[in-house]
């Protein structure tokens, strides 16, 4: 069964969100609605991607994912409902959208036809988020629209025999999750020997870990995740707290 999926950068204490929850079971008294998660850095949609990205296509088709991250609508900034790959996407025209989707994903986009309001998230997404689940059509939801506000996603370039990456993610263990997947390591490094230089030249890693548990514990180790992200992390510690990383901290990968 579709569910209704809300991803914020709300305290889960806040009152925001139990309004919201009051107003969709208003509208809807048998949906579901399941919290992706409320503690979105303020204002951070990189990190919103991030997380909707890697978790929607484990819902059912037909699922209706509300972002609730820098929703009010500035100047000629439109209020979006998107479907891609049997899921709607309700949120702020403000770049979040480039940052889930691909320039060449067939996503289809209408901009609502409601009026602005300073939480949009109660007042205008969770009353659409109630019409697509009960089977509402996209398209009488407002206007298409062709071009959205784009943002430039952290990439990791290459030189040669050189990957430079960057951390995007941290996550609940303090693990640093880099935008080097697994497939360009590969490509690039073509099973030649390496060292992973962690944001500077004191912090090296020569070997891709296939389990955590590998290494010694307090030992800092890489691994690919589930992901197929490289990911940094201490076996048994916080590697972004001792190593003192955060996102855009760099990462260079030098192959022998």
């Amino acid at each position: 069964m579709p569910v209704i999926t809300l991803t914020t950068d709300w305290n889960k204490n806040d009152f925001y969100l139990g309004a919201v929850k009051g107003q969709i079971y208003n509208n809807y008294s048998d949906a579901i609605v399941v919290d992706i998660t409320h503690q979105i850095k303020p204002f951070n949609i990189y990190q919103a991607a991030f997380i909707l990205k890697n978790s929607y296509t484990f819902y059912p088709k037909g699922s209706v994912h509300i972002l609730g991250v820098k929703t009010e609508a500035y100047k000629d900034q439109k209020y979006l409902a998107a479907e891609y790959d049997g899921h709607f996407f309700l949120g702020t025209d403000n770049g979040i959208f480039s940052l889930i989707f691909k320039d060449d994903d067939p996503v289809r986009y209408i901009s609502i036809n409601e009026k602005r309001t300073s939480f949009p998230v109660l007042n205008v997404f969770s009353k659409v988020a109630c019409k697509l689940i009960q089977g509402e059509k996209l398209e009488k939801l407002g206007d298409a629209v062709s071009k959205i506000e784009r943002r430039v996603p952290l990439r990791a370039t290459i030189e040669e025999n050189v990957i430079s990456g960057s951390v995007v993610y941290i996550d609940s263990f303090q693990n640093a999750i880099t935008n080097v997947s697994k497939d360009l390591f590969d490509r690039v490094g073509n099973r030649k020997s390496f060292k992973i230089y962690v944001q500077s030249n004191h912090y090296v890693i020569s070997k891709i870990n296939q389990a955590y548990q590998e290494t010694s514990v307090g030992e800092l180790l890489a691994i690919f995740n589930s992901l197929d992200l490289l990911e940094i992390a201490i076996n048994g510690g916080n590697a972004a707290e001792l190593l003192n990383l955060d996102t855009n901290s760099s990462i260079r990968i030098k192959f022998r």
